[in-house]
């Protein structure tokens, strides 16, 4: 369900009929300068900007999970320089075409996607120095396996930065909807149990930067999904 709903959201932005396309959608997830990155922007459905707080230098190699249409891909690239690599994985074929044109037109060689899951990451261990990842761990049914993929890719003294949709109590009937699956709602967890998770998985300093409480109207912006206030 979440792939393909994704795949229905890239076609939409693509086509200009989506509601995610514009990029005052990508601003309003933190991306101040968003419409200088053409399609990776307007097809962009993350929830904030993981490199904002990211001390990515050049030279580092950067892992992003979930990379959808490359957005973040490209300002990675940017930080990183020629000589660091930025890794994006991603489910959707069509996803991770969108995301390899984009670095291409871009002009940068330094980007490689690659078609995988964030549960079982087709990246070597102990190899990256970032991870980042921007609205998707919410999405995936096994966090902690997730967790310990991270853990398992990262340098020693290596870093991550995760910008994700944290909920408290939800009604049942929400937590068993596919379609809020799909809207980064149903499959998300608590902040509580999300910071628990990352040290369970002997990931250290683990903290909040920084919070944003989203109304309901501007989820229905960035998601395309009519959530209950």
């Amino acid at each position: 369900m979440v792939k393909e709903s994704y795949t229905d959201m890239l076609k939409g932005a693509q086509e200009n009929q989506s509601c995610c396309t514009s990029s005052p959608a990508a601003r309003l997830a933190g991306y101040e300068d968003a419409e200088r990155h053409g399609e990776a922007a307007s097809a962009s459905f993350g929830c904030g900007d993981p490199l904002a707080f990211a001390g990515v230098r050049e030279g580092d190699s950067v892992l992003d999970l979930g990379s959808g249409a490359g957005l973040d891909l490209l300002i990675a690239a940017e930080k990183t320089g020629p000589s660091g690599v930025v890794i994006g994985v991603d489910m959707t074929d069509d996803m991770v075409e969108v995301a390899r044109r984009n670095a291409s037109q871009a002009g940068y060689s330094n980007i490689d996607v690659r078609r995988g899951l964030i549960e079982d990451l087709p990246v070597d261990s102990n190899s990256v120095d970032w991870v980042i990842s921007n609205c998707v761990i919410n999405l995936a049914p096994d966090k902690p396996k997730v967790f310990s993929e991270i853990s398992r890719v990262m340098k020693p003294g290596a870093r991550f930065s995760i910008s994700d949709i944290v909920v408290e109590d939800l009604p049942e009937w929400i937590r068993e909807s596919a379609a809020a699956w799909s809207a980064c709602v149903a499959g998300a967890i608590s902040e509580q149990a999300y910071l628990e998770g990352l040290r369970s998985a002997g990931l250290e300093e683990v903290e909040v930067t920084e919070r944003l409480v989203y109304e309901a109207s501007q989820l229905r912006a960035i998601l395309c999904e009519d959530i209950p206030g």
